[in-house]
């Protein structure tokens, strides 16, 4: 262990053997919680979503719900749990659209990915986000045109976007 810095970042030095190229003995191995990502979508087609601020974007970035996975929970009720939290939506229609390593040569956690269709207010928001967001209900059109305009800024907000639109 090289820092135990709290729940949400943790790094071990590994000794790894890369066949071809030798045993690396200092590769630093970041241990991160795992994460969801949720596209809902409302029965009259509106992307639910948020223009939020984030520590490592410069301005501010279209997003989808997400949240950390927390101990005991399967990915599933987090993505459940989120949406809820976040937005006072759930929906009855969930599609898993796949884990993915955050990083394949450092660990970093991993991304768990849903579409939730035919979602539908529920009551109030009970979100703990710490940075701003403006809460958005968006056409097809609107999120395609962010993604290209390149108002998307992080890699698994486009993937879980782009994974979604095709199931859409």
């Amino acid at each position: 262990m090289i820092l135990d810095h709290s729940k949400y970042l943790k790094i071990e030095q590994h000794r790894i053997d890369t066949g071809t190229h030798g045993v690396i003995d200092d590769w630093p191995w970041v241990i991160a919680p795992d994460y969801v990502n949720v596209v809902a979508v409302t029965a009259e087609g509106r992307f639910i979503c948020f223009r939020q601020t984030k520590y490592a974007i410069e301005g501010t970035s279209i997003a989808p719900v997400g949240g950390y996975v927390e101990p005991g929970d399967s990915v599933r009720e987090t993505a459940e749990r989120e949406l809820r939290e976040e937005t006072g939506y759930m929906a009855d229609d969930w599609t898993f659209l796949g884990s993915f390593p955050v990083d394949s040569s450092r660990g970093v956690g991993a991304a768990h990915f849903f579409l939730a269709r035919n979602a539908t207010f529920v009551g109030e928001v009970d979100s703990d986000d710490l940075e701003p967001q403006e809460f958005l209900l968006l056409t097809r059109d609107e999120i395609e045109t962010a993604i290209d305009a390149g108002d998307v800024k992080t890699l698994p907000w486009v993937s879980v976007f782009a994974l979604a639109l095709r199931k859409c």
